[in-house]
């Protein structure tokens, strides 16, 4: 038996195997990629766009351009059919992305690619044992890996979390959707409908020949992937017709099971995006906090593999990730019951639609969906502490500069306002780079509002403010130390 040695294996190459194979590869990371498709290309559309902290994500990175030349900047935010608007939002990007999976991850491999990420295709993992050292990833050719960190990014079957034997507690279905894209014969009525099953959409597809269709009724134990017979029938029972539906090149299945590991690690396995958490697609939410776990795991896990900080600092990962899951899948169990029509799930949601178009519950709802309104528990104190780092415009000895550029490489940054400077890190140089800048604009978070302009602030890799400075240094050290490991001799 063949064994190759990295320093993490990522089982599944989707959205968030992708992802996280770029932030650990920006560490300088040795990380391999198990895929079991011959090529990124999906069978179907799958998720249709990104939200705007997503987009943030991957500017902080230096590729959002890429993505943004592709899809079509559009308000893709909604809660209960009730369109949210972010268009007054204080950021860069206050608006969603209307772009296809298929091309999201094309773009995404494509980067991933250029970084040097090598992705093991037509594999999957087929088991693994871990001890003190490292985990022994067995593959589906006979061959073995051997890594210091396995994470599991294998989607809501995940084999990683089960062998890891790891609980996956939540809600059995309600719901089951059937998706689709056929042709027909017969012209139907495009757009959506709500019945007191949920969401009975057919749109157009790019080609404008094709159907694209979802068709929901209750669920009733049916398992695995329908066939044309029962697609045919659900048209049938919902329009009266089955538009002479034929020829399918995409026909499954899916449910509103709503489930959330009970944990996010198990000693040297990690689980990120679908592996950690499922839920109806209701709000489009799934690839997009899929992508931002990586973000939030992948400088974490590249400084404990190699050494600079201790392995407790993964428990972050669990305590700053769950808690952001844990609202969206209560959302979306929130957005699957009022996607029924009947006359009193209508009268909720009418009423939650008045809520809705006043300025303080659309913005409050709109951050919440877009996922601009996260804030990691890091403490009292200044409101910036734990939430996003805004993309300021800032000038540098070397000149003017956005913020999200200093992100690129995946490093953190402190980043000194005071004149003149007086942060001493030079225990931690090596780590975290210090940039001296100069900025008289305003401060403002979406929802919060303008906040008191600090001195200084440290930025970790993902964006997130860890430390605000306000003419003293106080704190600082301890910091530095939490989040970037103990100082270096001097």
């Amino acid at each position: 038996m063949t064994t190759t040695e990295h320093a993490v294996v990522i089982a599944g190459g989707g959205p968030t195997g992708l992802m996280l194979g770029a932030e650990l590869a920006l560490a300088d990371v040795d990380v391999a990629v198990v895929e079991r498709r011959p090529t990124q290309e999906l069978d179907g559309s799958r998720a249709r766009g990104l939200h705007a902290r997503t987009i943030e994500v991957l500017d902080q990175r230096g590729v959002a351009d890429r993505f943004l030349a592709e899809g079509q900047a559009v308000q893709v935010q909604s809660f209960a059919r009730t369109p949210l608007d972010i268009s007054d939002f204080p950021i860069r990007h206050n608006y969603g992305l209307a772009l296809a999976q298929n091309d999201f991850e094309r773009i995404l491999a494509t980067w991933v690619g250029e970084l040097g990420v090598p992705i093991v295709r037509e594999r999957e993992v087929t088991g693994f044992a871990q001890d003190e050292t490292g985990v022994d990833v067995a593959l589906s050719d006979g061959r073995s890996l051997r890594a210091a960190f396995v994470v599991g990014c294998d989607g809501g079957r995940s084999l990683i979390r089960k062998v890891a034997g790891i609980e996956f507690p939540g809600w059995d279905p309600s719901v089951s959707s059937m998706i689709a894209e056929v042709d027909v014969t017969e012209e139907p009525p495009w757009g959506i409908r709500y019945d007191d099953n949920g969401t009975q959409a057919i749109g157009k597809l790019d080609d404008g020949q094709r159907a694209g269709m979802v068709l929901t009724e209750r669920y009733a134990g049916q398992t695995g992937e329908p066939t044309l017979s029962e697609l045919r029938r659900a048209l049938v029972a919902v329009w009266g017709t089955d538009f002479g539906a034929h020829n399918p090149t995409r026909l499954s299945r899916f449910t509103d099971m709503t489930r959330q590991a009970a944990s996010y690690r198990e000693g040297r396995v990690l689980l990120a995006g679908d592996a950690a958490h499922v839920h109806y697609p209701v709000g489009g939410q799934g690839l997009n906090i899929g992508v931002q776990d990586a973000v939030n795991l992948g400088w974490k896990l590249a400084q404990v593999g190699k050494g600079a900080t201790p392995e407790s600092l993964l428990n972050t990962y669990q305590s700053e990730r769950h808690p952001v899951a844990a609202r969206v899948l209560q959302t979306t169990m929130a957005q699957t019951a009022l996607t029924r029509s009947d006359p009193r799930i209508d009268a909720v949601r009418d009423i939650l639609s008045e809520l809705l178009v006043l300025d303080e519950p659309r913005k409050q709802m709109a951050a919440m969906v877009s996922g601009l309104d996260i804030r990691y528990d890091l403490g009292e104190g200044h409101p910036l502490l734990g939430r996003r780092m805004p993309d300021l415009d800032i000038v540098t000895a070397d000149g003017p500069v956005r913020v999200f550029t200093l992100l690129h490489e995946a490093r953190p940054v402190l980043l000194d306002l005071g004149a003149p400077s007086t942060l001493d890190i030079a225990p931690w140089a090596d780590r975290v780079p210090l940039v001296s800048a100069e900025y008289d604009g305003a401060w403002e978070l979406p929802v919060v509002g303008a906040v008191p302009a600090p001195t200084a602030v440290l930025v970790r890799p993902d964006g997130h403010v860890a430390w605000v400075g306000d003419d003293t240094q106080a704190g600082l050290a301890d910091a530095l130390t939490a989040w970037f490991g103990p100082p270096s001799a001097r």
